[in-house]
């Protein structure tokens, strides 16, 4: 066997701590992904991978009247040149860019499949062509005239544009959604006129607030149209943080039919919504019997989007059909605003609205500025030459004789006619039919409209109020290209207050209407039991369970339960349990303490009054719309301390009261003598040397006092009949009639 050899240590491995390690990768990373990935540069609204697809494309000349050309081509040239990532990430980004469905103003005007609504993909980049927009091209006017500032592509091998001159607002006329590392993005389209009317007022007003502003800038102007509802005060606050969102609703009209009929039919849906998607949602609520206003829907759009919605009934109020539709689904869609973007490029911000077309602005001058300096330098430098060609006509001879016989014709020239090198050269590379005679008019013309030109760029560089008369300019031109009154410019999206409703009316429409039997046993389990079941004789229950109480009720029903501890519990039917198996205990749907039981449960109807007590034997008359909670944890209404609890309820139908405790004593008084209270511990009703409280009820005088013993046979006694038990509040009271049940129970309903 051989020597088994090991490797030498290299002498340059150094140890890191892996935390110091991890931070550094990660910051890195988390930097990239802002700086070059997910945030729009305030200035031009572009993230990299689309500035870069648009430059590829003018480089390919694809302006907006040239042939269309492969987006295969266009996307080979992005990826090979600027963007070295995935094809299909840069075909995707461009595609988005095409849409008019997703982009407000389209920066590609694509030919062939790009997608639609429905959220079908575009065809593969060998089958689409693509160039660019109006948009598109206002955006790169001047990147040839040193607008911008360039910088080497990844490879070296050429250069990019740090930002493109940007002369449409695309930042907030076309919005930018994006997720970066502990960041995100999210802007929605506006409209580029009333932005242009708002930049025009912050030139004059550079201090103007963003609330100003509101006054041109109404909201977002989403492709797809639809309706914001949301308030002026919370749009204002949104524009003036940057973050915020809106709550933006389908556009939907009702169309009458034959003989009574009618239906909605959907327009406009809201943006970034995919039709095909949001009609197969509310068939799946359909079948799950969760829409039962809706009877069906189908969708009729062609070339516009057409959604037919159709109620279960003539008599269905389309205002609450619709309602419960935006509650459940994407008909009402929460748009996000986090106007986060790279300031200057470089530093990434929350701004607001007046900040982010500040600094739209200031790119404007910067650009101007910059193109007017290129422009500067261009026409000193054709003035020159224009001053050797002046020396060269006026002196035409001369000039032969010295090219035609000197050696160095260059020098010669500069020394006799005190030329510069710039114009030597010039002159020695004019062509032999310049030298006509009608050159020199055309020369000194030229010469002429150049200094006039200079004067005034002179003028645009040594004044900032010419500088910015001058972007005002050039942002009145971009409004009257997307005014109100062109196709693309018309705003879209309206504004409304979104409608009220009777809360209750709504949770109904939401769930089928039929009627149940609510089922409770001793411990607390719960179930529902189709239609109204008389007998429960067959209910099977667990081991040492038994029913408790049952109540018939429907499924749009709420339920209201009293627990010992004086709290009242909200229940929806709906949400209840089946009637298969044992149930659920009811702690499943409230909050209720483990020491607590169940006193009553019964149907919420709203508007009657009860009268409530406790074991001490104390009580209060309280509304029933006083006892409902909008909670788990339930509402306090007779304060309990344990072992106080409360015992009992009855409906308040009556004008006497007549209660029982434990040690069978009978006290009947006049009702006036409780007082009515929202909560508390409320007056004492009976007096008791041992035990408390065990029943109560409220009935009329003159009909007298009626109860059911176990077998569910009534009795009743008259008010003269009952005359040794009347008495006053807070009495003992005696014992009982006779037939009165040894449960110490009047046995009777909640009315």
């Amino acid at each position: 066997m051989g020597k088994r050899l090991i490797p030498p240590e290299p002498a340059d491995i150094e140890d890191v701590a892996l935390r110091t390690a991890l931070e550094e990768r990660y910051l890195a990373y988390a930097l990239s992904t802002i700086m070059h990935r997910a945030l729009p540069d305030a200035r031009d609204g572009l993230k990299p991978v689309h500035r870069r697809i648009l430059y590829g494309m003018r480089l390919l000349r694809l302006d907006p009247g040239a042939p269309f050309k492969k987006s295969a081509k266009i996307v080979g040239d992005v990826m090979g040149s600027f963007h070295p990532h995935g094809d299909q990430a840069i075909y995707d980004a461009m595609v988005r860019l095409a849409q008019d469905f997703s982009s407000r103003y389209p920066l590609v005007d694509g030919q062939g499949n790009f997608g639609n609504i429905d959220g079908d993909n575009a065809a593969a980049y060998r089958y689409t062509e693509a160039r660019m927009t109006d948009v598109a091209r206002l955006l790169l006017d001047g990147i040839d005239e040193d607008g911008v500032e360039f910088r080497a592509n990844y490879d070296g091998q050429s250069k990019e544009p740090v930002v493109l001159p940007g002369g449409f607002p695309n930042l907030l006329a076309n919005g930018a959604q994006g997720i970066a590392v502990g960041m995100a993005t999210a802007i929605p389209p506006h409209n580029a006129a009333e932005l242009c009317d708002a930049a025009l007022h912050l030139i004059d007003k550079p201090d103007a607030k963003s609330r100003a502003l509101l006054k041109w800038v109404k909201g977002p102007d989403f492709p797809t149209g639809g309706v914001i509802i949301d308030s002026k005060e919370s749009i204002a606050e949104a524009y003036a943080t940057g973050r915020g969102a809106f709550r933006t609703r389908a556009r939907w009209h009702q169309e009458e039919g034959a003989r009574g009929t009618w239906v909605v039919v959907v327009t406009e849906i809201p943006w970034l919504v995919q039709k095909s998607r949001l009609i197969e949602k509310i068939a799946e609520l359909l079948n799950d019997k969760k829409l039962p206003l809706l009877g069906d829907i189908r969708d009729e759009s062609a070339e516009d989007i057409r959604i037919v919605i159709e109620p279960k009934s003539r008599n269905v109020d389309p205002e609450l059909l619709m309602e419960s539709l935006f509650r459940l689904t994407e008909l009402e869609s929460r748009i996000s605003l986090n106007l986060n973007v790279l300031v200057k490029g470089r530093i990434p911000k929350v701004v607001g609205l007046a900040e982010a077309l500040r600094e739209w602005l200031d790119h404007l001058r910067d650009v101007l500025l910059r193109r007017s300096n290129y422009r500067k330098a261009q026409i000193e430098h054709r003035l020159e030459v224009l001053g050797g060609y002046l020396v060269a006509y006026l002196n035409i001879d001369e000039v032969i004789r010295i090219i035609r016989t000197e050696d160095e014709p260059k020098p010669a020239l500069m020394k006799a006619f005190k030329l510069t090198e710039v114009q030597a050269d010039a002159i020695l590379n004019m062509r032999l039919r310049s030298l006509r005679k009608l050159e020199e008019m055309e020369i000194r013309t030229e010469d002429k409209n150049l200094r006039a030109e200079l004067k005034g760029i002179n003028a645009v560089l040594g004044s900032e109020a010419e500088q910015w008369k001058k972007v005002a300019e050039q942002v009145r031109k971009v409004r009257e290209m997307f005014g109100p009154k062109t196709p693309l410019g018309k705003r879209r999206t309206a504004f409304a207050d979104a409608p009220e409703h009777d809360l209750a009316a709504i949770e109904e429409a939401f769930v089928e209407r039929e009627p149940v039997t609510v089922v409770v046993s001793d411990k607390g389990w719960v179930r529902t039991l189709k239609g109204h079941v008389e007998d429960l004789s067959g209910l099977s229950f667990k081991t040492d369970d038994r029913l408790g109480f049952a109540f018939f009720a429907e499924t749009t029903s709420k339920i209201l339960l009293l627990a010992t501890n004086g709290r009242f519990y909200a229940l929806d039917v709906a949400k209840l349990p089946g009637g298969r198996g044992h149930g659920e205990p009811i702690r499943m749907f409230i909050d209720m303490e483990q020491d607590a039981a169940i006193v009553t449960m019964f149907v919420n109807t709203g508007g009657r009054k009860f009268l409530v007590a406790s074991h001490e034997g104390q009580g209060f008359v309280v509304n029933e719309d006083d006892c409902v909670g909008t909670t788990r944890k339930g509402k306090q209404v007779l304060n309990v301390d344990m072992p106080n609890e409360a015992r009992a309820l009855t409906t308040v139908v009556g004008d006497t009261v007549a209660v029982i405790g434990d040690n069978r004593k009978l006290l009947i008084f006049p009702l006036d003598q409780v007082p009515e209270m929202a909560r508390g511990r409320g007056v004492r009703l009976q007096k008791y040397k041992d035990g408390g409280l065990s029943d109560i009820t409220v009935f009329t005088a003159k009909d007298g006092l009626k109860w059911r013993d176990s077998a569910g046979r009534e009795f009743s006694a008259t008010m003269k009949e009952l005359a040794e038990w009347r008495g006053h509040r807070a009495d003992a009271g005696r014992l009982p009639p006779k037939g009165f049940p040894k449960s110490n129970k009047f046995g009777l309903p909640i009315a």
